[in-house]
């Protein structure tokens, strides 16, 4: 029920951004001979005439478009009918192309001030997070150290390496890159390893592998730095990057042969930058600041084991924003949006400078999917939240300068514009028609992410 939930308001979407195209050119007295819901690929499921506009269902349903006699060759009106839309001045086509993504930014604000008014409070997209338990074990695993550090039931985790923490996603990407034996390491560490052990062994050299049967002496181990994400990764904006040096496996495996060791006797396999490397692998203390009756304490450093856990369960308590008055409701309501808007412009960009890959790209599919999940879970008004977020994403992706989207129609206006004359109508069709058969192909391959989303359990 909650995907077919999530389908119904998908599809208002849809409608909602062509009845915009529709009324709009109905108000400037340009004729429209076909509203089609989904795309004329296939066979028509339904077909009716409503006044002079024939009303079209398609078996493609992903999609929408409003049709006008220009589109139609064999149409009878007039070329010099001023019901064309070819013959309208060019701010009036502007206001018609532009028509369906002003229409979905209100359809995401009225989604959005409905929400707040309907069920009093907004989401924050913050959480206080709270130990629930430790369940880590005393003895023999590396994230026992959790029970030296001094945390407690119920307290609230503030701070990671200096960094607040309001949302599970920020604790989870602190810890699972803090894990112990990583197999990668900082330069800066394994340099300052080097020295020491050349300090300790002053007859061997860097790159020599040593002859066998000579005991090295090692350095005291030194942790890792501590991990330092950036405020965007943590947001989910971008991908987490480092400078980090990943070791081979000979120098993983030697990593494990020199633990709690204060000597190494050489097999004739490695070289003293191989052992620098192997003993500067081991863990990144994680440092957590937490509210203890209104006090905050700095614990002990905490290690992660090697699969990335500490050994806590947590407890989330997402802090909501409170809409019981008219102002509330709008300026909450209208921040909800610019944030969500704020993000989906910069993931866009990700995404066209290529810093997010192809692969992580989604569409229907993982909506309704995903969708279905949120009202199911937390129930309709997170769904409708997310519906008015979607209709934004639709606004901003229709206003995209592509060939076959809005976006690409106001930019042929802009070139009639500056040329004082119409781009030709050949190169204008040719041009539409890549466009729409590249939006077909994309399409297609979101199409495949999403079902390779499902099948990997990736959403």
């Amino acid at each position: 029920m909650s995907i077919i939930i999530m389908l119904l308001l998908l599809s208002v979407l849809i409608l909602v951004h062509e009845a915009g195209h529709f009324l709009a050119a109905r108000f400037f007295k340009i004729k429209v001979d076909k509203f089609g819901f989904g795309l004329p690929i296939g066979p028509v499921l339904y077909e009716t005439q409503w006044g002079d506009t024939k009303i079209l269902i398609h078996a493609f349903l992903l999609g929408g478009y409003v049709s006008f006699p220009d589109d139609e060759k064999d149409c009878k009106l007039p070329t010099d009918s001023s019901e064309r839309f070819s013959n309208k001045p060019i701010y009036q086509r502007a206001i018609v192309v532009s028509a369906g993504v002003f229409a979905n930014i209100v359809c995401a604000f009225v989604f959005v001030f409905l929400t707040a008014a309907l069920w009093g409070h907004m989401p924050s997209g913050k959480y206080d997070i709270y130990v629930n338990d430790i369940v880590a074990p005393k003895n023999g695993d590396a994230h026992s150290s959790v029970w030296q550090s001094g945390i407690q039931k119920k307290d609230k985790i503030s701070e990671i390496n200096g960094t607040k923490i309001d949302t599970t996603y920020s604790l989870l990407s602190f810890i699972q890159l803090s894990k112990t034996d990583d197999g990668k390491i900082d330069q800066s560490l394994a340099i300052d390893n080097f020295l020491k052990l050349k300090s300790l062994n002053p007859a061997l050299m860097k790159d020599e592998v040593i002859p066998k049967g000579v005991a090295v002496k090692l350095p005291e181990i030194q942790l890792e730095k501590p991990v330092s994400i950036d405020k965007k990764v943590l947001k989910g904006m971008k991908k987490y990057a480092n400078s980090w040096t990943s070791l081979s496996n000979p120098q993983q495996k030697l990593r494990d042969e020199l633990k709690n060791k204060s000597y190494y006797v050489s097999n004739e396999k490695y070289t003293l930058k191989d052992i620098s490397y192997a003993i500067s692998d081991n863990s990144r203390p994680i440092y957590i600041k937490i509210k203890r009756d209104n006090k905050f304490i700095d614990l002990k450093p905490i290690l992660a084991s090697t699969k990335g856990l500490i050994g806590i369960k947590l407890e989330a308590k997402e802090i909501l924003i409170p809409t019981t008055t008219p102002k509330a409701v709008i300026t909450t309501g209208t921040k909800y949006l610019y944030d969500n808007t704020y993000m989906m412009l910069y993931g866009l960009y990700q995404i066209v400078t290529g810093k997010v890959p192809l692969k992580d790209l989604h569409g229907i599919v993982a909506i309704t999917k995903v969708g279905g999940d949120v009202i199911d879970n937390n129930g309709i008004f997170s769904g409708l939240l997310l519906i008015a977020i979607i209709s934004m994403d639709l606004a901003i992706v229709n206003f995209l300068p592509i060939p076959a989207l809005d976006g690409g129609h106001i930019m042929f206006l802009i070139i009639e514009k500056f040329r004082g004359k119409p781009v030709d109508e050949e190169i204008t069709e040719k041009i539409g028609n890549a466009g729409f058969w590249f939006l077909i192909l994309l399409m297609v391959f979101v199409i495949f992410n999403d079902i390779l989303g499902l099948i990997t359990k990736k959403f």
